[in-house]
């Protein structure tokens, strides 16, 4: 296939390009050369601004469009107008975030959506991101229809993570030590290697899968329990595990999905419990978590001794919480 990807020059763009590659694709790329210009110096690239000139484009055609990188409307609908007729097949890559209602659990590609509610529909905040992606995924599916194919994705992490939300638990359970564990009363965890997100992105691309589908992992349910008892066989770790009660920690003003990452307290909940169930029976496919152990590890040596993680517990607050848990438990 001829394949154009809009970005892929950034942590799961780089991993769709490499899936390609490997499947003996064809691949171009349009970005503005701002991130990471050096990767991949045998392909074409083609230097553009999608927000105000797609004029490079002009005249080429492909059997398919991967877009990496829309967060606006305005500007995914110019894109998709732009490329109707020079491509057989778009697919979009949009987020778990669309949904309006994180205390529902389980929710499917049918459940509702949230809405812009400040009027802001031309630039991405931390508040509209979810409800643009939305407004996204219409225009995309307005302009190409049954050629359309939308990868709502979970949290993806291993090589390249930035976030750094799976290489906290990796990295301190790896240290030793008192590790601290939340309890909440829905505990599970949701999220997916970048490696199989790129897998299954290319897979919808050269299947011409139409439709939403959510995309995250594991397969099966998996509680934070299970995945940090994992991390620590996987590390031979000698940590000890103290559980705290999401009351306490929510007290204490430890920030969910940041402090102490992956967790959800039970009103967000629903972020770690969406229906996969449709992307399965398409082909969905997940990596042994040990492998993504063994990535997230290559890429956090990679960034030296002293790199500081992004997200997580300062061990300031760690020992703060150790000691208050003492007393009151």
């Amino acid at each position: 296939m001829n394949i154009l990807i809009l970005g892929g020059t950034i942590f799961l763009g780089k991993h769709i390009v490499n899936a390609a590659l490997a499947k003996n694709h064809t691949v171009t790329l349009f970005n503005r050369g701002k991130h990471n210009p050096e990767w991949f110096p045998d392909l074409e690239k083609i230097k553009g601004d999608r927000e105000v000139d797609l004029s490079g484009l002009k005249g080429r055609k492909f059997d398919a469009v991967i877009d990496t990188c829309g967060y606006v409307p305005g500007v995914v609908k110019r894109s998709a107008e732009f490329l109707r007729d020079s491509a057989g097949h778009y697919t979009f890559i949009s987020s778990i975030s669309v949904y309006n209602d994180f205390k529902k659990l389980n929710m499917n590609e049918d459940s509702p959506v949230g809405v812009v509610t400040d009027g802001n529909f031309s630039e991405m905040t931390m508040e509209n991101y979810g409800p643009l992606k939305a407004l996204c995924e219409k225009e995309v599916t307005d302009v190409f229809g049954y050629d359309a194919s939308i990868v709502r994705s979970g949290l993806i992490v291993g090589d390249g993570d930035f976030s750094d939300r799976f290489t906290y638990w990796v990295r301190r359970i790896a240290n030793g030590g008192k590790v601290i564990i939340p309890v909440s009363k829905v505990n599970n965890v949701q999220f997916i290697d970048v490696k199989d997100l790129a897998d299954w992105t290319l897979k919808m691309c050269e299947e011409k899968i139409s439709g939403v589908y959510n995309s995250t992992g594991p397969l099966d349910t998996l509680s934070l329990n299970d995945f940090t008892a994992k991390c620590k066989d996987f590390s031979g770790s000698d940590a000890e595990f103290i559980y705290m009660d999401e009351k306490f920690l929510l007290d204490e003003n430890v920030v969910p999905f940041r402090d102490l990452t992956l967790w959800l307290p039970e009103e967000d909940a629903g972020v770690n419990n969406i229906d996969i169930t449709k992307a399965k029976k398409a082909g969905l496919t997940i990596r042994p978590l040990e492998d993504t152990f063994k990535d997230t590890i290559q890429y956090d040596l990679s960034r030296g001794p002293d790199f500081k993680l992004r997200t997580g517990l300062s061990e300031e607050k760690e020992s703060e919480l150790l000691e208050k848990w003492n007393k009151v438990k």
